[in-house]
Formats: C-alpha cells, sequence, structure tokens
C-alpha cells in the first residue's frame, strides 16, 4: 500500500514540475511578445519630430515659407505648434491667425473656424481683429463648391444656409465695429450677396410647394421672402408665387393686390406672360444696389 502511494505521489510531483516548467516559458514568451510589441509602438508612432528641436524663429520662417510655397495644410501644421510651444512668444498672435488662414486654404473647414474662434476670443484687443472677423467669415462663407459644385453650377442659395448667416454675421461685425477697415467693403458686398443668396433659397422653397399643391406654404414663403428681403432680386418671383397662390385658393382679392404690386415694382417683368424669372449668372462679387 505505501508503495502505491509513494508511486502516486512521485507523479504528481513529476506533473507538477512540469506544469510548472510550462507556465514558466509561457510567461517568458508572453513577455518577449510584450517587449516587441512596445519596441514596434516606439518604432512607429515614437519618432522623433525634428520640428521638436526648432526654436520659435525658425519653426515661424519654416511655417512662413511653407505658407509662401502655397503648402497650406504643412504651413497650418507648423504656424499651431508654434503657438503651442511658445505661447507667449513675439510670434504667437500671428501663428494663430495664421494658422486659422492655411487651414482655411487647406480646406479643413472645422481646424480654421477652431482656430480662428480661438484668436478673437483670447485677442478682443488686436489691431487684427478686424481681419479676424473677416478671415471667420471667410471660413463660414467658403464659396469654393469644388467640381460637383461647378459641375451642377450650384450656388450658395441650394445649400444648408446656416453657415450662410454665419459668414454674414462675421462680416457684419467687420463693417459695423470696424468701418474704416480695408475688409469692410469687401465684407459689405459678400453682406449682400448672401441676402440675396437667402432669399433665393426661400423662394426655392416657395416654388417647391406651389408646384406640389400646397398654395398656402408657397404663399407664407413668398411673403417671408418679401418681408426680410425686401430688395432682393428674388422678391419679383416671391411677388409672383403669392399672386398665383392667392389665385389658386380662391382668394381673390388677395390675389388682385399682390399683382398690383408686382406690377408696379416689375413693369417689364415677363413673369406673368412666361411664369419664368430671366435668371443672370452670378457669383459673390457680382451684388445688387450697391
Amino acid at each position: 500500500m505505501s508503495d502505491v502511494i509513494t508511486n502516486a505521489s512521485l507523479r504528481l510531483a513529476a506533473l507538477a514540475r512540469s506544469s510548472s516548467e510550462k507556465l514558466s516559458t509561457g510567461l517568458i514568451i508572453c513577455s518577449g511578445v510584450a517587449v516587441l510589441a512596445l519596441s514596434g509602438c516606439a518604432g512607429s508612432d515614437g519618432q522623433k519630430d525634428d520640428t521638436d528641436i526648432w526654436s520659435e524663429t525658425k519653426l515661424y520662417s519654416e511655417a512662413t515659407e511653407k505658407l509662401n510655397d502655397a503648402d497650406f495644410a504643412k504651413c497650418g501644421k507648423y504656424f499651431e505648434k508654434l503657438e503651442a510651444r511658445f505661447p507667449f512668444g513675439p510670434y504667437s498672435q500671428q501663428a494663430q491667425i495664421n494658422a486659422a488662414y492655411c487651414y482655411w486654404k487647406a480646406q479643413e473647414q472645422v481646424q480654421a473656424q477652431v482656430a480662428i474662434d480661438r484668436f478673437i476670443k483670447l485677442h478682443q484687443g488686436s489691431p487684427n481683429l478686424d481681419y479676424a472677423y473677416y478671415l471667420k467669415g471667410l471660413i463660414s462663407f467658403n464659396d469654393d463648391l469644388g467640381w460637383l459644385g461647378k459641375f451642377t453650377g450650384q450656388d450658395l442659395s441650394e445649400r444648408d444656409p446656416k453657415a450662410a448667416k454665419e459668414a454674414f454675421e462675421s462680416f457684419k461685425v467687420v463693417v459695423e465695429r470696424f468701418p474704416d477697415s480695408k475688409y469692410a467693403p469687401d465684407s459689405l458686398d459678400r453682406m449682400r450677396y448672401i441676402v440675396n443668396s437667402l432669399a433665393e433659397a426661400d423662394v426655392i422653397v416657395a416654388r417647391f410647394y406651389y408646384q406640389r399643391g400646397a398654395y398656402l406654404a408657397a404663399a407664407n414663403r413668398a411673403q417671408l421672402v418679401i418681408k426680410d428681403y425686401d430688395r432682393a432680386p428674388a422678391v419679383e418671383e416671391a411677388l409672383y408665387i403669392l399672386t398665383k397662390s392667392y389665385e389658386k385658393l380662391g382668394m381673390t382679392d388677395l390675389s388682385n393686390d399682390a399683382a398690383r404690386v408686382f406690377k408696379l415694382n416689375f413693369p417689364d417683368s415677363q413673369m406673368l406672360v412666361t411664369g419664368q424669372r430671366v435668371q443672370k449668372e452670378r457669383r459673390w462679387w457680382q451684388i445688387w444696389n450697391k
């Protein structure tokens, strides 16, 4: 009996030693894999950035060179690094506003917006504040629609009006707070264009309602254009839609009143004859009533 117990004990001890050896080997292998993984990460993500050792002057010089070479994506990153590393240096303010400009030119709208908003928040006393608001307007305005917009002929009136309204408010700050700024005349031109485009957008909606038989909705949207954008070219079609919508609704007196106002303001219009407004190709610089 004792021999059986002894043999069993020996077998259990051998199994324990074997398991311990396997566990130790496994731990060594896992440790080796972990070391390799960490070294791999350090090799890929931990590469040294040459700009980390550049002085403030060197970084500003290189960023400016990239700006002059129209390498806007890189110059934005360089100016952003400069502002982050030397926040109280002599180039800090200029770096912030230059970063916003570079990101805007690189069509990195979100980064450009963040950069210019930070500049405006931190530097309300800056002599470049008029330009900062002007640039903020340009970033939101974004008249570059790309190849698809050029192919389809899409303009600002056919896009989400939220960005246009934000751009309008920025340009308005330039015109009202800095009337002598060299950016004020162009800001005013762009404000006029935005007003026209917003009016056009509402007319597009009114036309959509009318074509689908929603005459009351069409009349309401047309009235909105007439009330809010009384000098915009789109008012011509708004009055026409208002006239025809009242006619379809059987509101003869209102239809006649709208037609009278239409003829008084647009005596040479062809809309009552053809139902189509003559559209002239225009860009933001082709504005009304300068």
